[in-house]
């Protein structure tokens, strides 16, 4: 086992100098690095934290280290760019964060008590709000850009923490069964706007659902997407096997195929 080193270690801190040094060089050299500006690294950067939370996903920490260092080369591009332009530099990136971090912390370097995980959510939301440039509004922290099911999640997480949220978590059964009921109604009057309106509804709350459960609807629908998926592949594999198609099999042929999917998991 490798012998773990602070962050400030000697040997961590000339590997990230190193690092930074190639990307100034590569910035300066490379004229692919060099015509890169944020609207055109910000999908490839989009693109890497999936590909982070895949490897996070997979418990594959050889994968989660490289992942990790392409997420840094993008931060230090961003900073390098934003030093270009006069806007800022990695330094002042560091001093924001180091402000944040001490801010939204007074119960390790003030005098509020905090005791438990809830107590520093608690806090944190309220301190956003108050410091300087921070968020004035309690749902203005989601970001826009992300995917809704998430969304849903942190908008619903973020009520939670100024006390907007179920007082028995029981009781959004009844609201998922409403949801749920408007749905069929909608579909019975056939109107496409109406029936979009009401998933989204019966969504957020399911979403809601597995949210006061103690279930990230997220991690549990990829959970289930890679379920379907491998068992799908074991149904197109042996369909293949046969010398046929998806398409040349009946609907029963390949239910047969799912449930021996099913039973190698078991």
């Amino acid at each position: 086992m490798k012998k773990s080193l602070p962050l400030k270690s000697k040997e961590n801190i000339d590997a990230f100098a190193q690092v930074a040094e190639i990307i100034d060089t590569l910035r300066e050299q490379c004229p692919w690095d060099s015509k890169q500006t944020f609207d055109s690294l910000r999908p490839l950067s989009i693109e890497e934290v999936y590909e982070l939370a895949d490897a996070i996903e997979e418990k594959d920490y050889k994968d989660i280290c490289k992942e990790l260092g392409d997420v840094l080369m993008h931060i230090l591009f961003y900073a390098k760019m934003g030093d270009e332009e006069g806007q800022f530099t990695f330094k002042d990136v560091c001093e924001r964060l180091l402000e944040k971090l001490i801010f939204r912390h007074p119960h390790i370097y003030g005098n509020l008590k905090a005791e438990t995980p809830e107590d520093v959510e608690r806090n944190w939301e309220e301190l956003k709000q108050k410091e300087k440039g921070g968020n004035k509004r309690v749902l203005s922290g989601v970001p826009k850009a992300l995917p809704s099911l998430i969304k849903a999640y942190r908008i619903q997480d973020k009520a939670r923490n100024v006390g907007f949220d179920w007082q028995d978590k029981n009781d959004v059964w009844e609201k998922v069964q409403e949801e749920l009921g408007e749905v069929r109604d909608a579909i019975s009057t056939g109107k496409t706007n109406d029936i979009e309106a009401e998933f989204g509804d019966l969504l957020f709350s399911i979403i809601n659902a597995a949210r006061l459960h103690g279930v990230d609807p997220d991690n549990a629908l990829e959970r289930t997407n890679r379920k379907f998926t491998s068992r799908f592949n074991y149904v197109e594999d042996q369909t293949l096997k046969q010398g046929k198609e998806l398409k040349d099999m009946s609907l029963e042929q390949m239910d047969q195929l799912w449930n021996e999917a099913k039973k190698k998991e078991e």
